[in-house]
């Protein structure tokens, strides 16, 4: 087996999302994560503004949890999707109301509506394997 660290995890949402799961898993899995807060609300989200991030592009699974009721975030969510590919896993972290409402929006990722478990976590984490290797 070869020795080359397994993609990464960002996970990108307020500055206390690290803590919305245990990042030490992922670390004790090998999948190095990045912690993004997302743009302020008089700035501009580099992906939208087509300057790229690297923390996206390291990244082969996505934890989403900036707020859905903001358009701007809403439109990184869809900007992440349409650059990721379908091969990337992305969840999102929300309400079950915020679920339901922006149904369309969250069509083609998957919704964690509870604080994810480590069965959760490690199923993401096979996910992320997966799209390493089809990398």
């Amino acid at each position: 087996m070869d020795n080359k660290p397994l993609g990464g995890v960002l996970v990108v949402g307020p500055a206390d999302s690290s803590r919305a799961f245990d990042a030490r898993l992922f670390d004790m899995w090998e999948h190095p994560v990045d912690v993004c807060s997302g743009p302020d609300v008089k700035s501009l989200c580099p992906l939208l503004g087509g300057t790229g991030c690297a923390m996206f592009e390291a990244a082969h699974g996505i934890v989403f949890k900036l707020d859905l009721d903001r358009p701007q975030h809403r439109a990184i969510l869809r900007e992440y999707r349409e650059l990721a590919g379908e091969q990337t896993p992305i969840r999102v972290m929300c309400t079950k109301e915020q679920a339901e409402h922006y149904a369309s929006w969250l069509t083609d990722v998957e919704i964690w509506d509870h604080e994810p478990t480590t069965a959760d976590l490690d199923g993401f984490a096979a996910e992320v394997e997966a799209a390493d290797r089809g990398a």
